[in-house]
């Protein structure tokens, strides 16, 4: 009965219970990023035309770098030499955000999936080298079985759906966390996003999935207790440098973020990156995660470069 009772919460909305809401038009379609100007025209032209990007975009693409040295383009309210290096964010809300709608949080899941593409399509415009979103804790277990279930699928239908774009688009994708715990099928699509996407530079797109600061931290010390125990390293040897390199983080080239987004109100760190997080600029919306867009995006970098970073001086 109480396993009947979390299916109906999760799939039927609480003013109806048959029957179910048609289902949204499926949102996991295709990246549609904008293609990064060349020096050279003609190079644009020939990549375009391997990608088969549309020839008014290849025209654009190819007056862009005529006009500018820029590789691209920024709005007018942001400036290229303040932007982050890394962007974190804590992807909070998909359920309250299907409740206030009437909805399955099934949708309030879907609608997420969006937010985060148009994410991932605005860091690589506007020349941002590192995203890391927050997807799964690893409190998030203690979620009803049969919402856990439902993130894995989703998670890994999206990730099937998505990867030859990410390849195609120059993404790079790496995934943190104990993966050991994900289903058998996530684990090896995981493995195969990785391998595919390992030689992209354009964007490195970092998944945190089962993770947890707390643990980070504590397995990077008994890597290096055990480095000590087996004489390869010093006591004295020990350093910030050290940490990070055992940090399950050590994959990206700006391991410590420079802005960290939460959405929905919240204001805390939920157990996520919380060594890498040490001098981060925070920034706080209101707005549940499926409607973080581009507006709510430029308001946190505008933000961002509002601030003076003094890591501790005066």
């Amino acid at each position: 009965m109480v396993f009947l009772l979390q299916l109906q919460q999760i799939f039927l909305s609480p003013n109806q219970l048959i029957p179910q809401p048609k289902p949204i038009i499926n949102p996991l379609i295709s990246l549609n990023l904008t293609t990064k100007p060349k020096i050279n025209p003609l190079a644009i032209a020939q990549n375009a035309a391997i990608r088969n990007i549309d020839s008014d975009v290849v025209a654009a693409a190819k007056s862009a770098a005529n006009a500018s040295d820029e590789e691209v383009l920024l709005p007018p309210e942001l400036r290229r030499e303040l932007m982050p290096n890394h962007v974190a964010v804590i992807m909070d809300g998909n359920r309250r955000w299907a409740k206030m709608r009437g909805l399955p949080v099934a949708l309030g899941y879907e609608a997420g999936i969006r937010a985060v593409r148009k994410l991932v399509e605005l860091c690589c415009n506007w020349g941002i080298s590192v995203l890391t979103v927050f997807a799964f804790s690893s409190e998030n277990w203690s979620r009803p079985k049969v919402e856990v279930d439902l993130l894995m699928g989703l998670f890994e239908r999206w990730l099937k759906n998505e990867l030859e774009d990410f390849a195609k688009a120059g993404i790079r994708m790496s995934i943190i966390g104990d993966s050991r715990k994900l289903p058998k099928s996530l684990q090896d699509l995981i493995d195969k996003a990785a391998k595919i996407t390992k030689e992209n530079s354009r964007l490195h797109f970092v998944v945190a999935v089962n993770y947890s600061g707390q643990h980070d931290v504590v397995q990077a010390c008994q890597s290096i207790a055990q480095k000590v125990k087996d004489g390869i390293i010093e006591p004295k040897d020990i350093n910030n440098f050290l940490v990070e390199q055992e940090l399950q983080t050590n994959c990206i080239d700006f391991p410590c973020p420079d802005l960290l987004i939460r959405t929905s109100g919240e204001l805390r760190l939920s157990n996520f990156l919380l060594w890498q997080l040490a001098y981060a600029e925070l920034f706080f919306s209101h707005s549940h995660w499926p409607d973080f867009g581009e507006p709510e995006f430029l308001e946190a970098l505008c933000s961002f470069q509002q601030r003076q970073r003094r890591y501790g001086s005066s």
